[in-house]
């Protein structure tokens, strides 16, 4: 291939990226503002807008690899960072919000389990195993 197709299939990767991520950008703000409470405004920025500004850096990186040559690892350590860090913080908020609205904790889904859930019940007590006494050998 000759190196204007080889560069226009780098403008083309990057310009898509580009809008990929914009439109997750897009979805996952209409999502924080829109949705009516807290366990459903959580989604959407967690997962959409993770995905749009992964999506951003993963262009960084490409324009860089094609236009200077040279690739970028900056971009590619905030995407994992990026990746790692929004579902540990998406969990902690779900466990502060049943923790602090006790009204609706009755509207929470049967664990399927004889324990009930995990944020709000304790754990059940280890079950002792008696073993038989241990007899002498001859």
């Amino acid at each position: 291939m000759s190196e204007a197709v080889l560069q226009w299939f780098g403008e083309a990767a990057v310009s898509a990226l580009i809008l990929i991520g914009a439109f997750f950008l897009l979805v996952g703000s209409y999502a924080l503002a829109k949705l009516p409470d807290t366990m459903r405004r959580l989604h959407g920025p967690t997962k959409a807008a993770t995905l749009g500004i992964g999506s951003l850096l993963i262009a960084s990186m490409f324009y860089f690899l094609f236009a200077h040559g040279h690739l970028s690892f900056h971009e590619l350590l905030i995407t994992i960072f990026l990746f790692l860090t929004p579902p540990v913080t998406a969990l902690m908020v779900a466990k502060a919000h049943i923790l602090r609205d006790q009204n609706r904790r009755g509207e929470l889904p049967a664990t399927g389990r004889s324990i009930g859930w995990a944020t709000l019940d304790p754990p059940p007590e280890p079950q002792r195993q008696t073993s038989p006494p241990a007899t002498p050998r001859s």
